[in-house]
């Protein structure tokens, strides 16, 4: 079981300004999010996702950790065909702001099978509840509030995808990677501003790209500038990235290649986003395989 994977990574968790320890892992306090105005807001902050951004040493602790559960499977990863995805939507209000309604979620849906055609993941609803609680509505990432409204709504984690829509909490969304928990451990899923979604009021963000990034995290990949010019995403056919990139430039180079300014886990716009490379959907299967292997069976 791995209620807590990073329980079983001896990290010298030191209390530090600015950051606080959840089990062993040191993590950048939440509050340090701005809330969404516009594109610049997040150019100034720094900030766009709220997943956490694992460090060297524990990113080379659980690729270690795949490749061995890897070579125990039976069948390779890529043998495992199509894999259709329930999405459990838990939609959040406050005061009625952000009553995602269900033409949203439908294109939604749409955005996220375009985005996934050349992987094996299809996803459709398999449930939506609506709640109206300002608390959770304004949850931030590691709260009490976020883990109250993920242990209450949750639907069995281990074989759905749960979608929480809410203020966002000052990032656009955040997601849990699949090796940090035992797959029906309810802290996994994706939680959402909801006026990312397609057709919502947060442009140049509002085409629903937004979720196609955080589902990447959910189903094993980092973002594209992990580790900057060291390549530190673990996937040869990206190029490495220094910092993330904002709007959508014709090109920006800041390693010695182009940036991968199109890739849906930069932190471009939504309009300048359209590909996962292939190496990036062979680290997804790896990553499901070993870590959610109950997920849309």
């Amino acid at each position: 079981m791995r209620m807590n994977r990073l329980s079983g990574f001896a990290l010298a968790a030191t209390l530090t300004t600015g950051l606080f320890v959840v089990g062993a892992q040191a993590r950048p306090v939440a509050d340090q999010a701005v809330e969404y105005l516009d594109d610049m807001g997040f150019v100034q902050s720094g900030v766009r996702c709220g997943a956490y951004q694992p460090t060297v040493e524990e990113v080379e602790y659980f690729e270690a950790e795949t490749q061995q559960l890897l070579q125990n499977l039976v069948l390779a990863p890529e043998a495992s065909g199509t894999v259709n995805i329930p999405i459990a939507f838990h939609v959040i209000t406050k005061n009625g702001e952000g009553n995602v309604p269900q033409s949203m979620l439908d294109e939604q849906l749409n955005v996220l099978n375009a985005a996934y055609a050349n992987s094996p993941y299809r996803f459709y609803q398999g449930s939506l509840d609506y709640t109206e609680n300002a608390t959770w509505f304004d949850a931030k990432p590691d709260t009490t509030a976020e883990q109250s409204m993920k242990s209450s709504l949750a639907i069995d984690p281990a074989h759905n995808l749960n979608f929480y829509t809410t203020s966002g909490g000052g990032y656009l969304g955040w997601a849990t990677f699949p090796s940090y928990y035992d797959e029906s451990d309810t802290r996994h899923g994706v939680v959402i501003l909801h006026s990312s979604l397609p057709g919502g009021a947060s442009a140049p963000y509002d085409e629903g790209d937004t979720a196609t990034h955080e589902i990447g995290h959910f189903l094993g990949l980092y973002h594209t500038f992990q580790g900057g010019c060291s390549g530190g995403d673990q996937v040869s056919d990206t190029n490495p990235e220094k910092d993330p990139v904002f709007g959508c430039p014709s090109s920006n180079t800041s390693c010695s290649t182009p940036d991968p300014i199109h890739n849906y886990m930069d932190y471009t716009d939504d309009v300048c986003m359209y590909e996962f490379t292939s190496g990036q959907i062979y680290r997804m299967m790896d990553q499901v395989s070993v870590y959610r292997p109950s997920l849309g069976q």
